[in-house]
């Protein structure tokens, strides 16, 4: 007989998801720009963005690219199944989740280094550019974490299983069409 709950985020990915919210809460809500907490926390928040990248190919099935890339088919074939009442329930991110966590890590990235060229290179000579891209990239990915936030409340009532806890504990409720794991 199969358990109540099956493993389904690896705890490298908890701690990159928590770490990642946290740095940016109190980086867009807390700290100044430019003061010590919010480059370092920047940097921080880098190196847990390359190490996720990296996960990304050597990980658990759930962690990988492979597995969740938006490509146009996954994107229109889960469209389609939350147009018609049916989502799809599946382990690990849906085709529209992946897609949102990639835009939010590109976001990331942006911020990342529009940031050290705003704290590093020199030869910009306080060009104001990079604090423009800076402040667009952090209230865009704003806006991307309030969607992914929502969504996975939505989906969650729609699936019938907290995302949101499965985040935290790293388990899910077995629910009935899932095959034995």
């Amino acid at each position: 007989m199969p358990s109540a709950s099956l493993r389904l985020w690896d705890p490298l990915v908890r701690l990159f998801h928590l770490s990642i919210a946290s740095v940016f809460v109190a980086n867009y809500f807390f700290n100044e720009a430019g003061d010590d907490w919010h480059v370092w926390l920047g940097y921080y928040a880098m190196g847990w963005l390359s190490l996720r990248i990296v996960w990304g190919f050597i990980g658990p099935r759930s962690a990988r690219w492979a597995d969740f890339w938006p490509t146009p088919a996954r994107l229109l074939a889960h469209g389609r199944s939350l147009i018609a009442g049916r989502p799809e329930h599946r382990l690990g991110h849906s085709p529209i989740g992946g897609l949102v966590m990639i835009l939010m890590m590109l976001a990331l990235s942006t911020l990342g280094l529009s940031g050290w060229a705003m704290e590093e290179v020199d030869a910009l000579w306080g060009a104001d550019w990079p604090l423009q891209v800076h402040e667009t990239a952090a209230d865009g990915l704003l806006v991307l974490v309030c969607i992914h936030v929502a969504a996975a409340l939505f989906e969650s009532i729609l699936v019938r299983d907290n995302l949101p806890l499965s985040m935290l504990t790293g388990r899910r409720r077995r629910l009935p069409d899932d095959a034995a794991r």
